[in-house]
């Protein structure tokens, strides 16, 4: 990596073990991140291996949700941060495993894992509870003055060109005309910028396709999962790329380079 050049990765591994078993560990430390944030870790720490918990060069906070085998959030760092936060406070949604931050001087990385409401009615009304949640946390770190970049699978497909079959999932979950709003409002509003769309505003560029009807060879997919940075990073961001030559989970690696020093931060 070119001096002051700071990599970060987001993934869904869809189960942490899984992905492990599938050469996500071994591909991740082939990558030179500094910084990789894992959604839905389906695992709670006494449960992984070693291989997992401590790859070589990697410091590694976990963050998991109470029922076994559902949700979880982690940070890889090759820095140990200077803290590290575990939930936001809110009882009903850090139960979950939801969200998990490494604060590094004057910027903090997180994983976020936003819920789906694709299964049932209440899981969508639960999804729209913390997305007033998540909403006001933002509002509050936009205007604190450090740096954020907050990784994950958001579970909303942005605009139309961010999901193949738009047209026909205007009624469903992930890109109801509510939880687009809301992402208008986080980055029209608030502020924030979806890194990916500085580098490249191509279409099919997704990050999540349906084990369904032959999705993954056909790129019949969403662009579910986001590094939403501050607006002082805007000018920050070198490179964007999606990893699709080898699949660990449902979901794509997500991985940006930035033009940041993590050891000249404080």
């Amino acid at each position: 990596m070119a001096l002051g050049n700071m990599r970060v990765i987001s993934i869904n591994t869809n189960g942490i073990r899984a992905a492990a078993k599938k050469g996500f560990i071994d591909w991740m430390k082939r990558q030179k991140a500094d910084v990789i944030c894992v959604q839905e870790t389906k695992a709670q720490v006494h449960q992984l291996g070693e291989d997992i918990l401590a790859p070589k060069g990697y410091e590694s906070y976990f963050y998991d949700a109470e029922k076994k085998g559902y949700s979880g959030v982690a940070i890889y760092s090759k820095r140990p941060p200077d803290k590290v936060t575990k939930g936001g406070g809110w009882p009903h949604i850090d139960c979950e495993g939801r969200l998990i931050r490494a604060d590094y001087g004057n910027l903090s990385i997180l994983s976020l894992y936003m819920p789906s409401g694709s299964s049932k009615e209440e899981r969508q009304i639960y999804k729209y509870g913390v997305m007033d949640t998540v909403y006001e946390y933002m509002e509050s770190l936009v205007r604190d003055g450090r740096d954020y970049i907050i990784c994950g699978d958001w579970n909303i497909a942005h605009k139309e060109i961010d999901l193949k079959n738009w047209k026909s999932n205007r009624k469903n979950s992930g890109f109801l005309p509510e939880e687009r709003a809301w992402l208008d409002k986080v980055f029209d509003e608030q502020g924030w910028i979806d890194a990916f769309r500085v580098i490249n505003q191509d279409a099919e560029q997704y990050t999540w396709w349906s084990n369904r009807g032959q999705a993954w060879s056909k790129n019949v997919g969403w662009r579910i999962d986001y590094h939403i940075v501050s607006p002082g990073l805007k000018d920050k961001i070198v490179s964007a790329s999606i990893y699709k030559r080898k699949r660990f989970s449902d979901h794509a690696p997500l991985i940006l380079d930035y033009d940041y020093d993590l050891d000249t931060s404080a």
